[in-house]
Order: C-alpha cells, then structure tokens, then sequence
C-alpha cells in the first residue's frame, strides 16, 4: 500500500465545564486547532475514529463503483449516456462539456459499457473482427481490480467470444469460449475504440461497436431482446462523485456493508476486516452510529470532509517530475487501499499500465498551477521524442473539476491523429491558451479556459520506456 502522509479528522474539542463560559467566544476560531489534537479523546476512542476513517477508505471504491452503477443504468432501454443492467451501452459521439457522470473522460475513443449482475448466470461477451483496429475492453470488478482487459494488445484483432463468471458460479465452459472469471458479482465494462476522426467515428467505429454483444448465457444462440427496464425516480441524477461526498457516513457503511455480501473482500483484507468489525463495518452486518460516544460519533461523521481533503493531499504530495504526476500500478492494486481510493474518487475504471498511461499535471515548468486567464504556455516535444505509443497518444484539457471546458472552437483534446504541423527541425509545439494564437498554429492548438486548468497525457498500449519510466513528457513552459 501506497502510505502517504495521514490527514487528521475534524473533533470537537474537551471542554471542562467550569471553564466552558469563559471560552465560549473562542470555540469556533479555535475549532480546526482542536479537530487536530488527537490527546481531545481517549486513546480508545482514538483508536475507534481511526479504524473509521481506514474503513471509510476501504470501502471507497466499492460505494463509488455501486452509485455509479445506479445513475448509469437507471434508464428504461439503452441510450448513448447509460443502459439498464446486463447490456451494453455506447457512447458513439465524444463527450463534452455537459458529461459529468465520470471524471476526466476520453475524447479518443468511443465507450461500449456495461454494468453486469453475475449473481444469477455467466454473460457471453462476443467481439467482432475489428481488421486491426486498437480496442480494449477491460472487465473491473466491484473493487475496481481489472480482471482481463480484451482488446488488440492481449487478445489480438479477430473476432473472438469471452463467458464473464461470477463468484460462485460453477460449470462447463462452452468450446470456442474463453472465461473471464470476476471474484465479485458486479462487474463493469468499460470498452474503448480507437477513433481518427469524427468521419472515421461515424463509419468505422460505429459498426464495431455496434458489434459487440453481450447475452445471458441462457439466450446465446436464441433470439434475445435485451427487455426494457423501469426507471427509478428515487434514484439522484447528481454527480456519483458529488453523492458520495454529500451521502452521511451511515449510510455509506451501511450501504458498505450490504454491497460486501454479493461482493466479498478478498483474503488479502483480513487485517483491515479485523480492525474495522468491531464497529459493525462486515458483511451484512448493520453499522449503528448512536453506540459509540459523543465524541466518537461527531468525528465520524465528518469523516466525508476529512476524506475529500485526504484524497486532494494524497494527489499532490505525489512526486512530479517536469511537471507531470504519472500513477502506475492501477487495476491491480492488492491491499493499497490508500491509493486504490484515490484513484477511484479522481478516474474511477482505470486501465491497466499495459493498456494506458495517463501522465497528469497541473503546474508548469516553473511550478506555477496553470492559469488560462494569466498566461499562454507551449509544450514542446523535441524531434523523435513524442510520446512512445504502440496506438496513439493525446493532450486532454480538463478544468480544475476535472470535467471538460467549453472552448470556442470544441476542441478538448489534440494528438497524434490531429493534423499536428511540425517545426522545420522535426520538433512539434503544442499551444495551451485561451485565445487562437493564429492561423498559422491553430492545427495545434489546445483552446484553454480563462482560469485555472489541468492537463492529462493519454498514451495507449505504451512503449517500454514510458512504461519503466525512462521517458517523462516535458514541462509545459509559459510563453512570455
């Protein structure tokens, strides 16, 4: 597990009631001070407020995979934003500003996605011949570990059929299939395609996408309608991110605890299922907050603050190197429970190292956080030292909530299938800034917004060197 620098949560402080008048005008100013004075409880109870806060982080991925899962499939039949359970939906234009259900989405390629209950029956996943076209089709399971990822890099380009088991699922795999065996009984889809160009999308890529199915294991080979589902009006349309955070902590053990039954820790977890039981945080167990004291239950409940702070101390205290965090490890990530939440609450269905490497930055070559309302900067790639890509690499503009920016000309990313234009020595300059910076360079322009910003490097099916870290991007630099 990746061990970073341990925030403290907010407590109320110990207050001796003789002295309780007299301090009454300072309690507030003094509030954020006492939160962090762990000697305000006793050592017990101490122990108590840290074992909620190591389930709260825990338990982060799985709470976020089960609201994620709720928003995309309440829909009655599939649609281009989400489907109802057990059947595909895909997203065949690229998203833009309006799309909030997942953080720093992809304009490269189109999605095919799915939420799948293998509670009941395996699903048969079938891909067609995609006639050498990159695509990846990783499988997650409720904890966000990729369980195999389909797709040009691991399983080649034919066209191919894949039976996705669920935990207790026992039985004869079919000839011709090969299994894909989840340890949870929610698994998600999270597909992607390879796209060119907005031409190439709309004929090429949609019909593959359009090809690739998913049916109960009951109806392969017969007639299957994928049936209607009924919306839930109960169900929020909000954010998953923002319902998490808002969601009081009860609830999310609750919840936790429910979700653990059909989608059980793994053996690696025991430690951690240990230290948070006695506080009812188990598999279908119920989480009573009114037994623990006053002190202990106002601390708990501020754990969601606490976290969302913890989360954004974890990001930036990772180390950047020309600017540019790059996380590796994702998909697989055993008892790291610290960063497998992180993740998960900054871009939740993370791809293998192998599949994607998404190099992140939000501060220039001086150190400054980018501002689009202050500066113009450049990104410049010397010849033969673009970014080392088997597929194809991009440049994702996000804002600061990590959701695309609306920009004059819908631009939000640029790569290599841009019609990018090299400098005469082979070098290429990409230019980050609010204003076109005129004909001549618009080919490479990335349009920011006038203020602050983020920058993600997508690089699928990454080469070596970005792999074992011998190649980094270079500094975003400020144009003066």
């Amino acid at each position: 597990m990746i061990i970073f620098e341990m925030a403290i949560s907010l407590l109320r402080c110990c207050i001796f009631s003789s002295l309780l008048i007299f301090l009454s005008f300072f309690t507030l100013a003094q509030s954020n001070e006492a939160s962090n004075n762990t000697s305000a409880v006793s050592p017990v109870d101490a122990q108590l407020i840290q074992a909620a806060k190591d389930a709260y982080i825990f338990g982060y991925p799985l709470v976020m995979m089960e609201i994620t899962r709720r928003v995309m499939t309440n829909y009655e039949k599939a649609t281009d934003r989400g489907a109802p359970m057990n059947q595909i939906f895909r997203k065949e234009t690229f998203p833009d500003e309006k799309f909030n259900t997942v953080v720093k989405p992809s304009c490269d390629t189109y999605y095919a996605l799915a939420w799948i209950d293998l509670g009941q029956e395996p699903f048969v996943l079938e891909i067609p011949n995609t006639n050498g076209r990159f695509y990846l089709l990783p499988i997650l399971d409720a904890w966000t570990n990729v369980i195999a990822s389909p797709g040009k890099r691991t399983t080649g380009t034919a066209s191919q059929k894949f039976m996705i088991t669920g935990s207790h699922w026992k039985g004869k795999i079919p000839r011709q299939m090969t299994e894909l065996h989840s340890p949870t009984n929610m698994a998600w889809m999270v597909g992607r395609t390879q796209v060119n160009s907005r031409e190439d999308g709309a004929s090429v890529v949609k019909a593959i996408q359009q090809s690739y199915r998913l049916t109960p294991l009951s109806s392969y080979r017969k007639r299957y309608d994928p049936p209607r589902s009924k919306v839930d009006s109960l169900i929020s349309i909000n954010p998953p991110l923002k319902q998490v955070y808002e969601m009081p902590v009860e609830v999310y053990f609750n919840l936790l605890n429910q979700l653990m039954v059909d989608n059980p820790p793994f053996p690696a977890d025991s430690a951690i299922l240990k230290r948070v039981g006695p506080l009812g945080i188990s598999p279908g167990r119920t989480f009573d907050l009114k037994k623990f004291s006053d002190n202990v239950q106002d601390s708990i409940i501020s754990i969601p603050l606490w976290f969302k702070k913890y989360m954004a101390d974890l990001a930036n205290k990772k180390q950047k190197i020309n600017g540019w965090t790059v996380y590796r490890g994702l998909g697989e990530y055993g008892i790291r429970y610290d960063f497998r939440a992180m993740i998960s609450n900054r871009g939740l269905g993370a791809n293998l190292d192998a599949d994607a490497l998404y190099p992140s930055s939000t501060t220039d070559a001086d150190g400054d956080k980018y501002d689009g309302a202050k500066y113009r900067y450049v990104l410049h790639f010397d010849a033969g030292k673009l970014p080392p890509a088997n597929a194809f690499w991009s440049l994702t503009m996000y804002g600061m909530d990590n959701f695309l920016v609306a920009n004059p000309i819908n631009r939000f990313a640029i790569g290599d299938r841009n019609d990018l234009k090299k400098n005469s020595d082979g070098s290429l300059d990409i230019f980050i800034q609010k204003d076109s910076p005129g004909e001549e360079r618009a080919s490479n322009w990335l349009p920011a917004p006038a203020a602050p910003f983020n920058l993600t490097l997508r690089i699928y099916w990454p080469e070596e060197a970005v792999l074992n870290g011998s190649w980094i991007p270079p500094a975003v630099v400020k144009v003066q």
